[in-house]
């Protein structure tokens, strides 16, 4: 009796597993796809020789949003919180999850070895349509494919920023959703952390300014100096950090010569 019930036990998780499966493969977020934009093509070559430097400490991994700290809007933030690093700037305009997957597939990613990956995306998938519910998959996924390229670098995974003035814009609502899925999703991992500054986009009564992102979408010069002033603490203790092996060994060494003494 013991056995039939094992076997039937064990054909079920089969089965789901194979209908989990099947479902993901019309998950349109998780299929790695490239883009045929002149303009795409030609960034994603300039980026690649980027990355073939080497000397990478820190990536910026997105769509238009990150895109846009290459801009003059973002000039100063960039000066001010950036600049003191080596970093690179893999945001793409208009990219979802899957044209992330694809290019973390096909860049030279194994050419750098960062110290911290600051990643945001998604908003782009709610816009063409996808759930939040697929666009929190496709998310997953680009934070495991960075996890298996890089074990050793420390990824902050920002909440997708607020669209639409309002509240309770069609967007906006659907960004939270997608935001309210994450911290499930991802779970407890080691070297990942979720992160939202958007409450300091918005106003107390929840209205996204013009100031700060004027198409309700994309942040300018405001928009980018409050990204940069509260990010940059969190990536300035990720790439500083100091091992815990380094660490452990000049503990270990200055205990040795106290008894050498």
């Amino acid at each position: 009796m013991r056995r039939i019930v094992t076997r039937l036990l064990s054909i079920t998780m089969l089965l789901c597993f194979v209908a989990i499966a099947a479902a993901q493969e019309n998950v349109k977020a998780l299929l790695p796809v490239d883009r045929k934009d002149e303009w795409w093509q030609k960034r994603f070559a300039e980026k690649n020789e980027q990355l073939k430097k080497g000397d990478a400490e820190l990536l910026l991994v997105g769509d238009s949003i990150t895109n846009g700290w290459d801009n003059d809007s973002a000039k100063e933030a960039r000066e001010k919180y950036l600049d003191g690093w080596k970093w690179v700037n893999l945001g793409f305009s208009g990219d979802q999850t899957q044209h992330v997957l694809w290019r973390l597939e096909n860049a030279p990613m194994d050419a750098v070895k960062p110290k911290a990956i600051m990643l945001m995306i998604g908003t782009n998938n709610i816009g063409n349509k996808q759930s939040p519910e697929d666009t929190v998959l496709g998310i997953a996924a680009i934070v495991k494919k960075l996890k298996d390229l890089y074990p050793n670098a420390k990824i902050l995974v920002l909440n997708v920023f607020p669209r639409d003035e309002k509240p309770d814009g069609r967007l906006r609502v659907e960004v939270d959703k997608i935001n309210s899925l994450l911290p499930k999703t991802l779970g407890k991992q080691k070297n990942v952390t979720l992160f939202s500054i958007n409450d300091k986009f918005l106003d107390k009564d929840g209205t996204l300014p013009k100031s700060v992102m004027p198409d309700s979408l994309h942040p300018q010069k405001d928009g980018y100096l409050i990204w940069g002033e509260t990010v940059q603490p969190k990536l300035k203790s990720m790439i500083e950090q100091k091992s815990t092996s380094s660490s452990y060994v000049k503990s270990t060494t200055r205990r040795a010569a106290r008894r050498a003494r």
